[in-house]
């Protein structure tokens, strides 16, 4: 009865329990200081209260008292009638700012921040970080914006080897495009983006995730930022020659086409794969061709809401081959050399130029394994330059080292002779080898 009356909080009746276990003679005060984070002598203390008070001395003594130093309610009221006119939709630091320097009220942000959170003006980073995954509305042509990705599953069941599902889709229209890769590569993601090229042309943008193969980690270089070009990976590379736009997805979440397009492809396509008996990476793509991707495109399109179609036709200074390969800039040598991929390659004769040394060139290793380098004047004819083999150095052969004096006697030995022997050195057979330390 007396506890309701109190209010007691639950550490208050931790710390009466042990109280009335010292008085009992249960603990000692050094125990109950221990157990309660207090010192002996504040234990007696208590103790004593407990004796005048009963239970409300471990209840503070300011507790249901209003604060001394408390804001009125007149300027509370004030404050956030002038914050909802006036300041609805800056922070309480911000506020707090304006308050005191347009209104004369000196309020710190804190306190400011309880007040917008109780008046509802203001909401705690939680609550808004639970805002942030919106619903977004489709785009409203076909070819306007294309998500692109990639799914790791296990697909052949361990049937085979293990490969991976990269994906394209229309975010107007559902319709997809995909191939199955032994990796996930550069090279794979960008024959796949060749395929849609020549058979839809090319998108106004393509929104991927930030991983590795779209989205460098490394800072700008200082010739990059003298320039004011930016850090660029192979496919963003390629899609700026291609004139295509690239969005960089914060989450799974804004990218939710292409997670559901593997959501179902986890299922329908896992269990006609398995039903149809695929074990090899040819196999799988040839039903994927024929069979899934058809299905889908026939059942799970939707008809954008534009008539337009938003794909731009390939110009004749689109080179897909160009554009979709591993690009480097190399420098020709003196000797009208460059190195690339840990070879020497020689310029051919009928391409050397004026002013071709020192020239930065392009080098481009093609999808089907191709080299081409191309410099300001054109395109140059290179042949690798052989290796020279090494000359096998002629063997090394050692002296034998000098005979260990003996560890016992008297004899006596100097520069590897015993100086006991006689002075004439005894003259080795022929084909007998002379000793080491003899002249």
């Amino acid at each position: 009865m007396e506890e309701e009356k109190l209010l007691l909080t639950q550490r208050d009746r931790d710390r009466l329990k042990v109280l009335h276990q010292v008085r009992k003679g249960q603990l000692t005060q050094r125990q109950a200081g221990e157990q309660l984070k207090l010192t002996d002598r504040w234990i007696r203390k208590l103790l004593l209260r407990m004796k005048e008070q009963g239970d409300r001395a471990v209840v503070h003594g300011l507790r249901g008292r209003p604060s001394t130093r408390r804001i009125e309610e007149k300027l509370e009221k004030r404050a956030m009638e002038l914050v909802r006119r006036e300041y609805a939709d800056f922070g309480p630091t911000l506020a707090s700012e304006y308050l005191e320097r347009d209104q004369g009220i000196a309020v710190c942000r804190e306190t400011l921040r309880k007040w917008m959170i109780r008046a509802g003006l203001w909401k705690r980073r939680k609550q808004r970080l639970q805002e942030i995954h919106i619903w977004r509305k489709r785009r409203s042509c076909f070819g306007e914006l294309v998500q692109w990705d990639t799914s790791e599953h296990n697909w052949l069941e361990g049937r085979g080897p293990k490969i991976y599902l990269i994906a394209m889709i229309d975010d107007a229209t559902s319709r997809a495009l995909a191939r199955f890769a032994s990796h996930d590569s550069t090279a794979e993601n960008m024959r796949l983006l060749w395929a849609w090229l020549e058979r839809h042309g090319r998108m106004v943008e393509a929104y991927t995730d930030r991983a590795g193969l779209f989205e460098t980690n490394r800072p700008n270089q200082r010739d990059e930022e003298r320039q004011g070009k930016l850090a660029e990976t192979q496919i963003g590379r390629a899609l700026r020659e291609l004139g295509i736009g690239w969005i960089a997805a914060r989450s799974p979440q804004a990218k939710g086409r292409i997670e559901r397009f593997f959501e179902t492809a986890q299922d329908r396509l896992v269990k006609g794969l398995r039903k149809a008996g695929v074990r090899s990476l040819e196999v799988a793509n040839q039903y994927l061709e024929q069979q899934y991707l058809p299905l889908w495109n026939e059942r799970f399109t939707v008809k954008s809401s534009g008539e337009v179609d938003a794909h731009r036709p390939l110009g004749k200074d689109h080179r897909l081959a160009s554009s979709l390969s591993h690009v480097e800039t190399r420098v020709i040598g003196h000797d009208y050399t460059l190195r690339y991929g840990g070879q020497l390659y020689q310029v051919e004769r009928e391409c050397i130029q004026p002013r071709l040394r020192g020239q930065a060139v392009r080098v481009e290793r093609h999808l089907d394994g191709r080299l081409l380098v191309s410099a300001a004047e054109g395109e140059l004819t290179v042949h690798r330059c052989e290796k020279a083999e090494r000359v096998a150095a002629p063997p090394i052969v050692r002296a034998r080292p000098a005979p260990a004096p003996p560890t016992g006697g008297r004899r006596r030995w100097m520069f590897g002779f015993r100086l006991d022997q006689p002075a004439t050195p005894e003259i080795p057979a022929d084909g007998e080898e002379e000793p080491c330390g003899r002249t």
